[in-house]
């Protein structure tokens, strides 16, 4: 059975997107209740849980734009770059002609 490595990029990817929120939002979850017990407050998990969740959607946005900018590179290097690499090669002579006698 032949698997198909792009389905599981994909799903890697999808993965990341969650860790890379979920990572965050727990732990500054957690600092807020140690800090809500240690001080004797009620609001201070709720206030790093929208500080993880900031830093969550900066991470998700982060690495989307970078996905994002490295497959336009490489569709453009993969069907327009080639062509135009190839009409600029037709000129040029790289030293791979052969001497005939």
């Amino acid at each position: 059975m032949k698997f198909n490595r792009s389905v599981y990029q994909a799903l890697s990817m999808i993965g990341q997107f969650g860790i890379n929120m979920l990572v965050p939002v727990f732990v500054c979850s957690f600092l807020g209740m140690g800090l809500d017990r240690k001080l004797g407050t009620d609001f201070l998990i709720v206030i790093f849980f929208f500080i993880g969740a900031l830093a969550g959607g900066w991470n998700v946005f982060r690495f989307a734009r970078r996905i994002y900018s490295g497959s336009s590179e490489q569709s453009a290097y993969l069907h327009k770059g080639r062509k135009n690499r190839d009409k600029k090669d037709e000129g040029k002579d790289h030293g791979n002609k052969q001497d005939t006698v």
